[in-house]
C-alpha cells in the first residue's frame, strides 16, 4: 500500500513546499502516470488536439456554423494532416517496392561477399557459416515470438488510440464550458481569475508548441538535405523533408524514411558506402534534432530551460514511449504556469525557468 503523503497546513516558514515535498509529489506522478497511461496517452492527445483546435472552432462558430459543425470540420482538418503523413509513409513504400527486385539482387551479392571475406580473413567455411545462422535463427524463435506479440500489442493500442483521441477531443470541446466551470469550483473563488489566466495561457503554451515543432520539421529537412546532398544521393531535398515529415512517427517514421534513399544510393553507385552515408547523415540529424534542436526550438516558445527539455523527453521515453516524448515538454509548460502564480510552488517556479536569476516579483500574478 503507498502512502499518499498530505499537504501540510504549515509548508515551510515562508509557505513554500521544500525540495523533498516536491520529489514526493513527482514519485506519485510518475506512478499514476505509468499504471495509467492506456487512459491518460489518448486523453493527453485529445487535450492537446482540443487545445490547439478551440481557437478556430471559436472562429467557426462566430460566423454562424453551430458548435458540433466547428467541431467536426476542425477534426477533419486533424484527421487530413495525419491522411498526408500516411500517404507520405505508403508512398516511401511503395516507391521502396519498386526497387526491391535490385535491392535484393544488391543484397544477396553483398552477403556473398562478406561470406567471401569471413571465409579469407577467418578461414570459416560457408558451411560452417550457414549451420551458425541456422543455430542462431532457431534460438532466437523464443525472442521472435515475444517480439511478435509486443509488436501486436502496440498495433492494437495505436489503432486504439488512433479511433478513441478524435472521440475524447470532440467530447472536449463540446463540454467545454462544463469543465471550465468544473475546474473553477475546485479552487477558491478568490483564485477564479488565477485559473482563467491559467487556461488561456495553456492554450497559447501548446499554439507555441505547435509553432516550435514546425521549426523543428523545417530544420530537420534542410539538415537531411544538405546531409544527403554532400553525400551525393540523387533528389536530397524530396528525400530530406519527407524523412523530417515522417519524423513525426517517432522511430518507425525515419526507418521507413531512410529505406529509400538507401536502396536508390545502393542501386545507383553500385557501393555500400553510400547506404551507410545516408545511415550516417540521418543518425546525426536525429540526435541533433533529439537533443539539440527540439529542445531549443521549442523550449524557448515554451520558456522552459534547455535541460528540463532534455528531462522530459527522458522520463517521457521512460513512462509512456514515444507518445511521452512528445507530451510531457506542454505538461512541463503546464506545470511552470501553475508554479509562476502559485506562491508555494516558487521552488518548482525556478527550476523549471529559463533564467535563475530572474525577480520572484516578476512571477506573480
Amino acid at each position: 500500500m503507498i502512502e499518499i503523503p498530505k499537504i501540510p497546513k504549515q509548508l515551510t516558514k515562508n509557505g513554500k513546499f521544500s525540495v523533498l515535498e516536491i520529489l514526493q509529489y513527482i514519485v506519485l506522478i510518475c506512478f499514476i502516470l505509468y499504471y495509467g497511461r492506456t487512459l491518460f496517452i489518448p486523453l493527453s492527445f485529445a487535450v492537446l488536439i482540443s487545445f490547439i483546435l478551440f481557437p478556430v472552432c471559436k472562429w467557426m462558430e462566430s460566423k454562424g456554423i453551430n458548435k458540433m459543425g466547428a467541431i467536426i470540420s476542425s477534426l477533419l482538418i486533424v484527421i487530413s494532416f495525419i491522411g498526408i503523413i500516411v500517404y507520405l509513409l505508403i508512398l516511401q513504400i511503395n516507391e521502396f517496392s519498386h526497387e526491391w527486385g535490385l535491392f535484393s539482387k544488391k543484397l544477396v551479392e553483398a552477403v556473398n561477399q562478406i561470406s567471401v571475406f569471413i571465409t579469407e580473413r577467418f578461414e570459416i567455411s560457408t558451411a560452417e557459416q550457414v549451420a551458425f545462422l541456422k543455430n542462431a535463427i532457431n534460438n532466437s524463435g523464443t525472442q521472435a515470438f515475444s517480439l511478435l506479440r509486443s509488436s501486436l500489442y502496440s498495433l492494437s493500442e495505436s489503432l486504439f488510440f488512433l479511433l478513441i483521441i478524435p472521440v475524447f477531443s470532440a467530447l472536449i470541446l463540446y463540454y467545454r464550458r462544463i469543465l471550465a466551470k468544473v475546474l473553477y469550483q475546485l479552487f477558491p473563488a478568490d483564485k477564479k481569475e488565477t485559473v482563467h489566466e491559467v487556461l488561456i495561457e495553456t492554450i497559447r503554451a501548446y499554439y507555441n508548441f505547435i509553432k516550435g515543432m514546425l521549426v523543428v520539421y523545417i530544420i530537420v529537412g534542410l539538415l537531411n538535405s544538405i546531409g544527403l546532398l554532400i553525400v551525393g544521393v540523387p533528389h536530397p531535398f524530396m528525400f530530406g523533408f519527407i524523412a523530417s515529415i515522417l519524423t513525426f512517427i517517432p522511430y518507425i517514421g525515419i526507418m521507413i524514411s531512410s529505406l529509400l534513399p538507401i536502396a536508390v544510393s545502393w542501386i545507383t553507385f553500385n557501393s555500400i558506402w553510400y547506404p551507410v552515408g545516408v545511415i550516417v547523415v540521418f543518425s546525426i540529424v536525429q540526435a541533433l534534432e533529439a537533443y539539440v534542436i527540439f529542445p531549443l526550438a521549442v523550449g524557448r516558445r515554451l520558456k522552459i530551460n534547455t535541460l528540463v527539455i532534455i528531462l522530459m523527453i527522458t522520463a517521457g521515453g521512460i513512462l509512456w514511449g514515444a507518445a511521452g516524448m512528445i507530451l510531457f515538454i506542454p505538461f512541463a509548460s503546464i506545470a511552470k504556469l501553475i508554479a509562476d502564480r502559485t506562491e508555494s510552488l516558487k521552488t518548482l517556479s525556478l527550476l523549471l525557468g529559463e533564467n535563475g536569476d530572474e525577480d520572484e516579483t516578476k512571477t506573480e500574478p
